[in-house]
Order: structure tokens, then sequence, then C-alpha cells
């Protein structure tokens, strides 16, 4: 049997090779592995004299049950972010993230959903979270902002200087759980519930059969600084931070309590000499590439720029590397549900839209019974096999769902379509759920916004159906145009129809100020359904 490890042992591991490297800068905020190594530590204790911790192992549980106590993190981008996580794994506890862009109703259905025990918050978010602290231990970040804590509130410095008995921390275990909240786009948030021993490998730059020895050696390497840009409280910018920590890397962290500014991004890079800068596709992409049109940033040693949770068109891909001809783009295609599953490089000179499968990604058969192979013509639904998540918290018929045995293999499902080309690439087609079904044809709306936001005069777009007498669904294109300029739907139909079939392109058009699009970058497709009804006829 196989090591698994916990994410605080692994941290643990690189910290005895590693102690005085920095871990984590954040604005002027710079701490070292062995100064988190000791904060999280007593932060455990802290949490562990509350009362928080692991209530019923995992062998007691079924795959969708939680028996450790959750503990709500809402917080913008800071280390206490970063802390905050490793604290509670150290206590056998387990953080989860909230957005809070939430409504206060819907962060308190959250959290009730999710059972927190503790919330762990900063000041300015604190009238968020009015209707939802009775009976939870609550610790707050000062965040400079002058808005007074909760009542009943302990200062998290505060609340690390008093902790005693940090020796007497419990033992994690690979089977403590990784806790992450994915969606809110499509109906309420779900809890995706992760063995550690498993996300480590699947989504945070552990290595299968990884040991201290090969954990130390890796850390002991050139230091890489990675900088993740987008916010904490998505599962891609966590897997940028655990993936550089594990690995001995110093992370960069974005204060997202201020608006995006590809300013500010592009003069961090530069400052902290990123080698690797994570985004969230074209709505970090196209500001990026203005900036870097505009400034002079000495960007030498970025060598990735890492690309996912939404599309980043094949334009502005080749923008960012006709400005940075050094640089390798890397899109990562994955999910809540599956970690990291698919990459895609692109070059100067060698740009892909194609994805090769991590060697657990597979595509499995439209009727869910069948892996499918290279020249199988059918399609199909993206898979994970192997190290996947137990479960849906508290929802065993989601679990079932996503999360089935095929020929009595774990797997994960996560809804998204694809086909096996010839030479074994997947092929990715979109989330079925975002499938437009028109005139019998089925339309997937991520290839028709790529297709829109080719036109040199379109911003930014969206893609969805509305009912249509005529063929049941229509495509509609929501588009935001630059400044003082004039374009017809028809002429953005038949731009669209240059590069893809015209039964695909959009058969009405709506143009708007600015489209919208959820923090994380990801586009807002239930605002976009909403709007869709007032749509342009752009004929035949």
């Amino acid at each position: 049997m196989h090591h698994d490890w916990t994410l605080p042992g692994a941290i643990d591991a690189v910290t005895e090779v590693a102690g005085d490297r920095e871990m984590i800068v954040w604005t002027s905020v710079r701490r070292t592995y062995a100064e988190v190594q000791q904060r999280t530590r007593r932060l455990a204790a802290c949490l562990r004299d509350a009362g928080l911790g692991v209530h019923r192992e995992r062998a007691e549980l079924e795959r969708w049950e939680c028996g450790q106590s959750p503990i709500a993190v809402v917080l913008s981008n800071c280390p206490e972010y970063v802390e905050t996580m490793i604290g509670a794994y150290r206590a056998r506890a387990v953080p989860f993230n909230v957005n809070h862009h939430y409504h206060p109703d819907e962060v308190a259905a959250l959290l009730d959903q999710i059972g927190a025990e503790a919330i762990v918050y900063h000041r300015r978010l604190g009238p968020l979270l009015v209707g939802a602290v009775a009976g939870r231990v609550l610790i707050d970040v000062d965040d400079g902002s002058g808005v007074p804590p909760l009542a009943g509130s302990v200062e998290f410095e505060n609340a690390i200087a008093n902790a005693d008995r940090i020796d007497e921390l419990p033992e994690p275990s690979p089977d403590d759980l990784y806790l992450v909240c994915t969606g809110g786009t499509t109906g309420r948030p779900k809890g995706v519930l992760w063995r550690q021993g498993d996300i480590y490998v699947s989504a945070m730059g552990g290595a299968e059969g990884a040991t201290a020895e090969t954990i130390a050696a890796a850390a002991s390497g050139p230091q890489r600084v990675w900088f993740a840009a987008p916010p904490l409280m998505h599962a891609a910018a966590q897997w940028t931070v655990y993936a550089a920590l594990h690995n001995g890397g110093t992370v960069v962290l974005h204060d997202d309590a201020q608006p995006f500014d590809a300013r500010t991004i592009l003069e961090t890079a530069a400052r902290e000499r990123a080698s690797l800068l994570t985004i969230v596709g074209d709505a970090y992409a196209r500001p990026l590439v203005d900036e870097l049109r505009a400034g002079d940033y000495d960007l030498s040693a970025l060598q990735q720029l890492a690309t996912g949770g939404a599309m980043t068109s094949p334009e502005l891909k080749h923008a960012l590397l006709e400005l940075l001809p050094h640089i390798v783009i890397v899109d990562g295609y994955g999910a809540s549900e599956t970690g990291g599953m698919a990459y895609g490089a692109s070059t100067r000179n060698a740009e892909t839209q194609r994805f090769q499968g991590a060697g657990d990604a597979r595509v499995l058969s439209d009727d869910r019974t069948r892996l499918l192979e290279a020249g199988d013509d059918e399609i199909g639904w993206t898979a994970r096999v192997g190290r996947v998540p137990l479960g849906y918290l508290n929802d065993r018929e989601q679990t079932e769902r996503t999360f089935p045995l095929v020929d009595g293999r774990r797997m994960a499902v996560p809804g998204d379509r694809a086909r096996v080309a010839a030479d074994g690439s997947i092929v990715l087609l979109g989330r079925d759920s975002l499938v437009v079904n028109s005139g019998g044809e089925k339309i997937f709306v991520e290839e028709v916004e790529e297709a829109v936001r080719r036109h040199p005069d379109v911003v930014d777009a969206i893609v969805v159906g509305r009912p249509s007498e005529r063929f049941g669904e229509e495509v509609v294109a929501i588009v935001q145009l630059r400044d003082h300029v004039a374009v017809t739907p028809a002429g953005i139909r038949d731009f669209a129809a240059q590069t893809i079939a015209r039964f695909k392109a959009p058969r009405a058009v709506l143009v708007c100020e600015q489209v919208a699009r959820h923090p994380s970058g990801k586009a807002d497709y239930a605002w976009a359904k909403r709007v869709a009804p007032d749509a342009v006829e752009a004929g035949g």
C-alpha cells in the first residue's frame, strides 16, 4: 500500500529543508515556511481548544458524510486565508471556501447547508454574516477597514498569540477531508468532499508514491515563484497555491479586495520575478494584453502563464505569445469534482486548442458503461478515474450520479461533453447543461462564444439559447463592443459563420454595456438567460 500524504504533512516535509524560504508574499507581508508552520500550529491549538476537530472517523461514514468540524473561510486573498486552511487541517477540522460576493441570505444558507461550526472572516465582510453567527466560533482578521468585529469574535493575531499546548495536536490522517464549495451558477452550491491523500496527487502538485525524501528533493531545487492572481475562494487558485507549497515554491497572492487591475498584476509579477502566473480566461487575458501593449514590464523571469476556469480565446493567446514570446501558455481543464484533468501547452508559432489528458483522464461513453478509445466516433463524457472525490456533502443521489463505479473503478463525471480524437487527445466540446438544441442540432455555446469573440470589435461575449417557434431553441449572443463602434446583429452572425457552421452562428444578438461575469471570471449564464429575450434577430 502506497503512503498517502496529508496536506499539512507534505508542507512540513518541505519546511524541514526550506524553513527560511519565503512561503507567502502579499502586498507588504512576507512570511517564511517556518513562520507559517508556527502560526498554523498555534491556530490549530486554538481551534482544538474551542472543541473543533474530528467527531467520527472516515471508516464509520458514508462517502457523502463529513465527520469533522467545518470552518467557513470568509476572506479575500491574504496570508491568513492559507494559514486558516492549514491550521484547520492540523486540528483535523475542515475549512471550506465561501464566496463573499453572495447575498447575506445565500451565505447563511450555505453555512447551514455545510454545518459550519466556526467562521474566520475579514472585518469588512462581517455585515454579510450578521444573521449566520449564532452558536458558531468567530475569528476575525483585522483588514484595516475600520469595521468593528462581530460580537464574541476573537481577533486572529490574539487567537494565535494566546494559544497553548501546541505540542499536543492530533495526528492528521490522509482520510481527513478537503472540502470545496462549487457552483451556485446552476442551482445551489455543492460541497465536494475529497480525501486529502487524493487531492494532494490529483490537483495539488503531489507525486504518486511521494516520500519525505522525494518531497525534500523537489523543494531543494531551484526556487520558483508562483503568482495566483484569482481569488482563493475558488478551487483553481487554492490548487495553484498548494501545488507551489508542496514543491517548495514561494506563493504571491493578489489583493483581490481591490478591483481587478492589470497594471497591479503585471507590476507585482515583475517585482517578485514570478515564474508562473495563473489567470481565468479572457476576463483576465484581455486587460493584460491591453496593459502589456501600453506599458513596459520586465517579465523575463516569467516562464508559464496558466489559464483555466474559463475559455481563453485563440486571438488572446496569440497576442500574449507575441507580447511575451519566451513563455508557455498552459490551458488547464478540470473541475472541483475532478482536479486537474488535461492540459494544452501553447508556445509562439505552436498554438493549440487541444488537450492531452493526464493518465487518468478519459472519455466515458454516452451511456456511461465503457471508456472510449482513439478512433471511437461517439460523443461521450469527460471522466477521471482513480483518485477522485468521495462525493457531495449530504447528497447521496448526486454523489452516485457524478462519482459512479464503472467496472469496479471510481470515476468522476463532471458533466462535460468530449470525444477522443484519432491521435488519442481529448477534444472538449462543452458543458452538457449549456448545450443549445436548435433544429435537431446540438450546439455547444463555448464554440460559438469563441467564434464571436474573434470579431475585432467585440470585447466579450456570452452565448445562450432562448425558445424559438421555428427551431425549438435558438442561439443568442450577448456581446460587449469596443467603445465608439457599431456592429449589426447580422454582421456578428456573418462573422461567426466564417469559422463555424452557419446553423451554429447566433440567430439573435444583444449589445450590452458590459457582459456579466462572476468574480471568478466565469460567465454568468443565469444573467445571460434573463436578458436573452431582448436580443435582436440577426437574419438568416
